[in-house]
């Protein structure tokens, strides 16, 4: 399966978000990113207990591939790049202006707190999961 549906959201920039070269702060986007996760977050805990927190991240990369601004709407797509047994990478792209401003993977891990260990994602969330997936080039 590859190209499915993303899952969208977008935002507002707000001014305290940018900095003194005018343009976004690139820790914003980290930020946007992690909001843009929430529906995979509902996928394992759809009231998002926090209490019951079943994942954890395991590590993240940005590309920067063009300047953002104060007073134009972003646009997240976020995909599912790989499903392993109980690691995800989650990927994204952050568009201004129909222009794609930043891509980001992120690997989540289902993560047992009890025992201290990764555990297999559930199938109906597999399913869920593969339904956006999007296979990315190799490089």
């Amino acid at each position: 399966m590859s190209n499915t549906a993303p899952l969208i959201t977008s935002f507002d920039v707000r001014f305290c978000e940018t900095d003194a070269l005018q343009h976004v702060s690139n820790t914003a986007l980290v930020a946007w990113f992690e909001a843009a996760r929430e529906p995979i977050f509902r996928m394992f805990t759809p009231e998002l207990d926090l209490n019951n927190w079943p994942l954890i991240l395991a590590s993240y990369k940005v590309d920067f591939l063009a300047q953002i601004f104060y007073g134009k709407p972003v646009t997240v797509k976020t995909y599912i790049s790989r499903l392993g047994n109980s690691a995800f990478d989650v990927f994204q792209e952050l568009w201004q202006d129909d222009k794609l401003c930043s891509t980001g993977i992120t690997t989540m891990v289902h993560f047992d707190y009890k025992t201290q260990r990764s555990a297999p994602i559930p199938e109906d969330v597999k399913s869920e999961l593969q339904s956006h997936f999007k296979e990315l080039p190799t490089k």
